[in-house]
């Protein structure tokens, strides 16, 4: 069954980008509950599907959602647990932004059949397709790299305390991936000249802890991009600064540390294993 909210552009190379937080529709029965539909997609990843643009090239596939986060974020565990316990989150549905906003008006937050057919409606669809891009390139390679591609900005302190460095690699602490390839993207990192961590705020979210099987040849990570390395944040996030547009020139360095690693994934995948 096909989904005009759903994008899958298939590769023939053993590397998937996964964009689940690019998208900006809100389907109207959410967007009439909502307090302000600028406010629900403040948190979206800007800009992150071009600024990708060039894995189409390197033979990436590429899925994609464009249902916004607000109506359902297709990164967090479905069950609704915390992937971050004792830290501030969003939820599966998110009833607050990043900056604790609330995005919904009173008493019109989604209950739980609401949540279980939103869940249904979009969070499925999304994991079908990633499941099954997975399956078709382990018919062909002993083993891949699902790449999960984040942007955020670089300063809230709801979630974080001080500044992100500007490239947040997420292994789940080892577990979703072979450690090799995280020394390859981190030697992609420290090739250029911007910040980096691994396994520091973000860890990964539900798509790098769920599909990350090393032993089966599935190394998933995920890498989280504070912003400010490719736009001009600005101190306060209103709706006429918020978002910047996208500029080409100012994203252009950015984007060649993200071909380095992006070719680092593929390299990987293509080793022996």
């Amino acid at each position: 069954m096909s989904h005009p909210w759903l994008t899958v552009e298939r590769g023939d190379v053993p590397l998937i980008v996964a964009m689940p937080h690019t998208g900006t529709e809100i389907p109207p029965a959410i967007a009439a509950d909502l307090a302000s539909e600028w406010l629900a997609r403040k948190d979206t990843d800007w800009w992150v599907d071009r600024l990708y643009a060039m894995a189409r090239d390197m033979g990436a596939t590429i899925v994609r959602t464009a249902i916004c986060r607000s109506a359902i974020d297709v990164n967090r565990d479905p069950s609704g647990t915390s992937l971050y316990p004792g830290q501030a989150t969003t939820e599966l549905c998110p009833l607050t932004s990043f900056d604790g906003e609330r995005l919904y008006q009173p008493g019109r937050e989604p209950d739980e059949a609401e949540i279980a057919a939103r869940r249904e409606a979009y969070f499925m669809p999304y994991h079908a397709a990633l499941a099954s891009e997975i399956k078709r390139l382990r018919q062909n390679f002993a083993k891949l790299v699902l790449y999960d591609a984040h942007a955020i900005r670089s300063d809230i302190p709801r979630l974080f305390e001080g500044r992100l460095p500007h490239f947040n690699i997420g292994s789940n602490r080892g577990a979703s991936c072979d450690a090799e390839l995280t020394r390859g993207i981190e030697a992609a990192c420290r090739s250029s000249r911007f910040t980096w961590v691994t396994d520091g705020r973000f860890v990964g979210g539900w798509t790098t802890r769920h599909y990350g099987d090393p032993a089966r040849g599935v190394h998933a990570v995920q890498m989280e991009l504070a912003m400010r390395a490719y736009l001009d944040e600005p101190a306060a996030c209103t709706k006429d600064n918020w978002p910047p547009a996208f500029d080409e020139d100012r994203a252009a360095e950015a984007q060649q540390a993200l071909a380095t690693i992006l070719q680092s994934c593929i390299t990987f995948a293509l080793s022996r294993p």
